[in-house]
């Protein structure tokens, strides 16, 4: 056995050194711009090390009028009960295709193939919302993104298939039921494809915006992103107002740093969860990558 060469070790962590803090210096440039001051902003650009700090933004976001603490646990309500659903219905349509003994899982398949290829388009999708009775109500934030995505669900079917049909076939003999065999057999075999799903589902969650756009106007129910989206817009209608004089003796709002503060507090959330995932989650990318 020949040992590593010492050069390709040292040119290799050089290498991945360099791509990592490539990869955190936008993230800690965001951090610092959004506790800059907006006149240090305007005056000298984006910078690491500002030559004037300020808590303006985040006294804005966290102290204003905006009740951000409400929207934050709608989001929190909405990102977790509709993950968990949403995982549920995913794995347990997923072993509706993967085992063997189910009649009409190649049709079932196809059908949700063509669902994934053709949808319906956003008129259909809101009439529909609308005619179920969903509008303002919190249920608008999270059962319109629950009709599984067939992408995961194609994830799960085929790692599901990888395993042995015996273990089916044996519980089968022993009398178990398919909900028993699924949850106590497939599921905890199937950890890493279903870690990963929950990653997708949860962050599909938590940055969506669009469901209450279109589906909420009672401000109570507003989630995280679409509150912050609206508080960017007011702040930039009200600088171009200053900036054309329709409004005179007002203080200037910190327009740059609120929006790097807002990055901010919406991912660090996402940047909490990631690391108990991370583990599953490489697993999960190399589904697929390997054939027996």
């Amino acid at each position: 056995m020949t040992s590593r060469p010492k050069f390709f070790d040292a040119v290799n962590t050089a290498l991945i050194g360099i791509i990592s803090i490539l990869c955190i210096l936008p993230m800690l440039l965001v951090l610092m711009v959004s506790f800059t001051d907006e006149a240090s902003i305007k005056q000298f650009g984006y910078q690491l090390f500002p030559s004037e700090l300020s808590l303006d933004a985040y006294k804005l976001l966290l102290f204003g009028s905006t009740p951000l603490y409400r929207s934050y646990m709608i989001s929190i309500i909405v990102t977790v009960v509709g993950t968990i659903l949403a995982v549920t219905i995913t794995s347990m349509a997923g072993y509706t295709l993967a085992a063997k003994h189910i009649r009409y899982r190649n049709g079932l398949g196809l059908f949700f193939f063509i669902t994934m290829v053709f949808n319906t388009g956003l008129v259909p999708w809101y009439l529909i919302n609308l005619n179920l009775g969903m509008n303002n109500t919190i249920w608008a934030l999270i059962i319109p993104s629950l009709v599984f995505n067939p992408f995961n669900l194609f994830l799960v079917r085929n790692y599901m298939s990888q395993i042995p049909p015996s273990l089916t076939e044996a519980a089968k003999i022993d009398g178990a039921s398919d909900f028993y065999i699924a949850f106590r057999i497939y599921f905890p075999l199937c950890m890493p494809v279903l870690a990963t799903i929950t990653l997708f589902y949860g962050i599909a969650y938590w940055n969506n915006w669009f469901n209450a756009i279109m589906l909420v106007d009672n401000e109570k129910l507003y989630p995280l992103q679409y509150l912050l989206f609206k508080l960017n817009s007011e702040i930039s209608m009200i600088q171009q107002m200053q900036s054309s004089g329709a409004i005179l003796g007002t203080q200037t709002l910190p327009q740059e740093s609120v929006k790097m503060a807002t990055a901010i507090l919406t991912i660090g959330p996402v940047v909490l969860f990631y690391p108990f995932l991370q583990r599953y989650f490489i697993k999960g990318l190399l589904i697929g990558s390997l054939k027996e």
